[in-house]
């Protein structure tokens, strides 16, 4: 089985490849060029891996919340190669991208990601047994908002964390906050979850599939 994932709803190009259990990982800084650098990246890894597009068996996408023209950017590629090589996609919450990257048995996570307007993107997580479960929704929350929300020891990690370090760390009894080596998305994260929809064969539809917006009146594109 052969898996194409990506996320752009970042400054990053989160690209990982699932070849028969061998996992391949890209993360390039693409800051605001994602429209004119995914498709030459793309085929620069299919071609280095000398496959050709229709020997992939699913894409992956991340869905977002993040930037609103990386979602599109990244969610159109992947729509439109799905579409003419007629092959299943999985849609991915970034948040929960994000999330994997804590290791641990048991707790809470909090990833953030900045949403500009003195706002973040989040949703809290339980761990029991190595295995994640999302307990809230995907929220737009200011940073007051959200450290009501916590539980005790929730670890905190996400882009947002540095605007926002000093207010969290004066609640240090309910946040820990991990390091800026696990702030970014990492695509072997994108892989695991779309193996795991994959396994409870929970796939989407190209012609359905939306990225998440949680800014609705500012996103939302009006007809003329």
């Amino acid at each position: 089985m052969k898996i194409l994932g990506i996320d752009t709803t970042t400054k990053f190009l989160c690209l990982g490849i699932y070849d028969n259990a061998k996992v391949y990982e890209y993360s390039l800084e693409l800051g605001t060029k994602h429209s004119s650098l995914l498709i030459p990246t793309i085929k620069r890894v299919i071609d280095a891996l000398n496959w050709r597009l229709d020997d992939i068996d699913y894409f992956a996408c991340g869905l977002g919340p993040g930037s609103f023209t990386g979602m599109r950017v990244g969610l159109a590629t992947i729509k439109g190669l799905a579409w003419s090589l007629n092959k299943p996609v999985i849609g991915i919450s970034s948040l929960d991208i994000l999330a994997k990257n804590v290791m641990q048995d048991e707790g809470f996570v909090a990833p953030i990601i900045d949403a500009k307007r003195n706002l973040i993107y989040t949703s809290i997580y339980r761990i029991k047994d190595k295995s994640f479960k999302r307990i809230t929704p995907y929220m737009l929350l200011n940073i007051e908002q959200f450290l009501k929300k916590i539980k005790k020891n929730t670890i905190i990690l996400g882009d947002a964390v540095s605007p926002y370090k000093a207010k969290i760390s004066t609640d240090s009894k309910r946040a820990v906050i991990l390091d800026k080596d696990y702030w970014s998305l990492q695509p072997r994260n994108i892989i695991s979850l779309a193996l795991e929809r994959i396994k409870e064969k929970k796939i989407d539809n190209p012609f359905d599939i939306k990225p998440i917006y949680i800014y609705p009146k500012e996103c939302q594109i009006k007809k003329i």
